[in-house]
């Protein structure tokens, strides 16, 4: 018979346990004790509290500090868990020196105190620097786009959030009518089908008093450019927005961060409420340079030379027209700089359209269409006039001026041309909307090009597609990519859990603080 060496569950045994000692040189729980201890300056703290001569005496923000982005750099975001932690785990016991702080404590250091934690992340920044660990030859710059603390459900224009308060108010009403109608039938009435029905009322009055309060409280939101549109507010968090992803649509923020080349470590992180990136460009490189400023790193960190780089959604000609007064040394390529590269003129032959058949037949949209290009259409630019592949002449709606600088024409087809037209099929995206008294026909834009006057566009385009242009650019994926898939995966933070431009840009900057902790840790010289 099998022998085994005896071992009881139930024995007792006192351990001598020197919690400093848990934390091993090296590790990335060492490396925060080490730089709250030694190297942060936490009197930025102090004016955050009034219990001088009265008042219970407050958990240290240094505690708190350690605990917070140990958890961050493990994917724990909530405030329960983390204190669940400080009672079960030996290192966030070894960092909180075995207290235990309440899950409101620690959400409200989080939320409470955004400018505190981006002194913080200046403070690191400062210490990367002086350790070598910041080349400032290189920025590149990019934006991770993450889910907020928002349902996307509760999110339209207002013509939209008026219509969906009074269909909730039609359905109240007409819950009401048949509770009503079954009262009056009591021998038949069912006692618990119409305490539901009465919570089902309640709650869509709820809903509908929100709608309603909100619309009375607040303003249409408008988006950014020259002819600025409204866009959907949401009612939980209205400085978030809806944003399309690779995994489809977000309500939620844009992350925004500069990196450097030399370690990838991050020089500036933002939040940005909406989806489109072109105007987030200039906030990032102003406040870049005066944190630059500030902290004695560089007076004029762009006369030196160095170089800003960033994907085509921060390419518009505002942002050209800036880097070119600033004198910044950018490289953006617009939409159309691979078409134009001859490394892929071949790519579409060789692996066929990206991700053609990945989608299953159902789910496929008329987005994805081919249809008559806007060529097979008559243009003449001197009479404005321009006539479709089947006979009939378009309405001319007017010229403007696209994001490249490029004045344009737009043509549109009436519902009444379009409805009836045989070509319909192959000519329009989504036929079915010209059977319908609302939608547009067929519409088509066109390039005035004896009016076009040169641009910033053409400036960027010229110094993208120079053998040096494109040799830096090819730098850009390889320096700020990294740093998202460290953050997003590594760390499996993938989630802002506040609410509130300020609140979410706080939290954002504690995710690059755990990043510019671990290039502390392995490139930078942390003794105890």
């Amino acid at each position: 018979m099998a022998r085994y060496l005896p071992y009881n569950p139930q024995q007792s045994k006192f351990i001598a346990l020197h919690f400093e000692d848990q934390l091993h040189p090296g590790t990335f729980e060492h490396a925060i004790h080490y730089l709250v201890e030694h190297k942060l300056d936490l009197s930025v703290f102090d004016e955050l509290y009034r219990n001088d001569d009265t008042g219970r005496p407050a958990y240290d923000p240094a505690i708190l500090l350690k605990i917070v982005l140990f958890a961050y750099s493990k994917g724990i975001t909530s405030s329960r868990e983390i204190q669940w932690c400080c009672e079960t785990n030996i290192l966030f016991k070894a960092l909180s020196c075995d207290t235990v702080p309440h899950f409101t404590t620690i959400a409200g250091f989080v939320s409470r105190q955004p400018e505190t934690i981006e002194n913080l992340f200046e403070q690191i920044l400062l210490i990367c620097h002086e350790q070598g660990l910041l080349g400032n030859e290189l920025f590149a710059i990019d934006g991770c786009k993450m889910s907020s603390n928002a349902a996307k459900e509760w999110s339209g224009t207002f013509k939209e959030l008026e219509a969906k308060r009074d269909k909730l108010r039609r359905l109240i009403q007409h819950h009401l009518q048949e509770h009503q109608r079954q009262d009056q039938q009591a021998d038949l009435r069912d006692a618990a089908r119409e305490q539901r029905r009465l919570q089902t009322i309640n709650t869509l009055d709820q809903a509908a008093r929100k709608i309603d309060r909100f619309l009375k409280e607040q303003q249409p939101r408008m988006g950014q450019g020259k002819r600025p549109k409204e866009v959907k507010s949401n009612l939980t968090d209205n400085e978030s927005a809806k944003m399309t992803t690779s995994k489809g649509t977000i309500q939620g923020y844009n992350g925004v961060a500069a990196v450097d080349k030399k370690h990838q470590v991050i020089v500036d992180a933002q939040a940005f409420g909406e989806g489109q990136e072109h105007h987030t460009l200039k906030p990032v490189l102003e406040r870049l340079a005066k944190r630059y400023r500030k902290l004695g790193i560089a007076d004029d960190i762009y006369g030196k030379g160095t170089v800003v780089t960033a994907d085509t959604g921060f390419a518009n000609e505002a942002n050209m027209s800036y880097l070119h007064e600033q004198q910044i040394n950018g490289y953006i390529p617009d939409n159309q700089f691979r078409s134009r590269d001859p490394k892929f003129a071949e790519q579409k032959q060789k692996h066929g359209k990206r991700h053609q058949n990945t989608m299953p037949k159902s789910q496929k949209t008329h987005r994805s269409k081919a249809v008559i290009p806007a060529s097979e259409f008559a243009f003449d630019p001197v009479n404005m006039i321009c006539v479709c592949p089947a006979g009939e002449q378009l309405s001319c709606r007017g010229e403007y001026t696209d994001a490249y600088g490029n004045p344009k024409v737009w043509f549109e087809g009436r519902l009444k041309q379009c409805r009836n037209c045989p070509l319909k099929e192959k000519c329009m995206q989504n036929p079915e909307t010209a059977n319908h008294n609302k939608g547009h026909g067929r519409v088509v834009t066109f390039i005035l090009a004896d009016k076009r006057a040169p641009s910033y566009t053409d400036w960027m385009k010229h110094r993208i597609d120079s053998d040096y242009g494109r040799q830096i650019y090819s730098h850009r994926m390889s320096v700020v990519e990294p740093v998202f898939g460290n953050i997003s995966t590594n760390k499996r933070l993938n989630r802002f859990s506040l609410r509130g431009k300020a609140k979410v840009q706080g939290q954002w900057q504690l995710y690059c603080l755990v990043h510019n902790i671990e290039k502390l840790k392995n490139y930078g010289e942390l003794t105890s």
